[in-house]
């Protein structure tokens, strides 16, 4: 069991490139995290980290042995989970990754997910970035847009709005466009996606034909929150989807404009197709089809019928 012990530790320290963080994971101290590496490191014979006074990272060996020892921790954790549920509810860590903006969408159900399935442990990782489900150990992803073709299986989760949006003091002191050729006369803020610095395109549809509005920037920003922000003080008119304006477009505090031309998309979860879907994983999947795009949206907007979504976040 020792030998077991130090492999999961091992796993969790090479996955996450830290001692601190593998630590905090497994509830023990970095220097036990550390404790353990040496003493697999002299059992093996072989060292399995670079170290310096700031980081870790894999040698050449370690990576080799990293490789065979995740799928290794993984079955083992799949046999426990498969065992629990002969004997109780769903219980264990589930791994899932949402795009940068996805707390938006799962922050306000985790209480009721938590009163459902308090065995349930969520390691959750809010990133645009594209990741390798298999290879960083993630249970499922969430994403938005078209699927690409792919071995993985999905559900669809429910549909968002893109919408324009400003506040009712920038369109006191400047006026509402009447008409999607008016835009380029506004001020703009505009979402920068933090992996690769591209400028969100403004993805809009009028009679079916799907095309980009341009808006002269006021202000570009890699944070969302920053442009939800920027654009309830008056600063202008922002694209954004409307479970992030939702709060601020109930309480007045926003005005969707240009209605007519807002466009629609999906957000899915997928998960591997070569592994079981165990308990645990069908119980948040299952809970999230369910719960993060309820029927009754505060958003009245949202309940429009869709149209071709756009293109997937970087």
């Amino acid at each position: 069991m020792d030998n077991l012990n130090s492999l999961t530790i091992f796993v969790q320290a090479a996955q996450h490139e830290s001692f601190t963080t593998a630590g905090r994971m497994l509830g023990i101290s970095s220097s036990a995290v550390c404790k353990s590496i040496t003493r697999l490191e002299e059992r093996l014979g072989v060292r399995l980290f670079h170290r310096n006074t700031r980081q870790i990272s894999l040698t050449q060996e370690g990576a080799q042995f990293f490789a065979r020892c995740r799928d290794i921790v993984r079955d083992l954790e799949d046999a426990e989970a498969e065992l629990s549920r002969s004997v109780g509810e769903p219980r264990g860590r589930v791994r899932v990754s949402f795009p940068a903006v996805g707390y938006r969408l799962i922050a306000r159900a985790l209480p009721a997910f938590r009163r459902l399935y308090p065995q349930i442990e969520l390691d959750l990782d809010f990133s645009d970035r594209i990741v390798d489900l298999v290879e960083e150990s993630f249970d499922a992803v969430v994403r938005s847009g078209d699927l690409p073709d792919s071995s993985l299986m999905s559900k669809p989760l429910g549909q968002y709005r893109f919408n324009l949006y400003a506040s009712p003091d920038f369109l006191n002191r400047h006026g509402e466009p009447e008409s999607l050729d008016a835009l380029p006369a506004f001020d703009g803020i505009y979402f920068k996606y933090p992996s690769n610095g591209k400028l969100q395109t403004w993805t809009l549809k009028s009679d079916n034909r799907v095309f980009e509005a341009r808006i002269s920037p006021a202000a570009v920003m890699n944070n969302i929150e920053g442009v939800l922000a920027a654009c309830v003080s008056g600063t202008g008119i922002a694209y954004l989807p409307d479970f992030v304006a939702r709060e601020a477009f109930a309480s007045g505090a926003l005005c969707a404009i240009l209605t007519d031309y807002s466009v629609t998309g999906t957000f899915w979860v997928l998960w591997p197709s070569s592994r079981h879907l165990l308990p645990k994983n069908r119980a948040l999947i299952d809970f999230m089809a369910l719960s993060l795009f309820p029927k009754s949206a505060p958003d009245a907007l949202a309940a429009t019928a869709p149209v071709a979504p756009p293109a997937p976040a970087a």
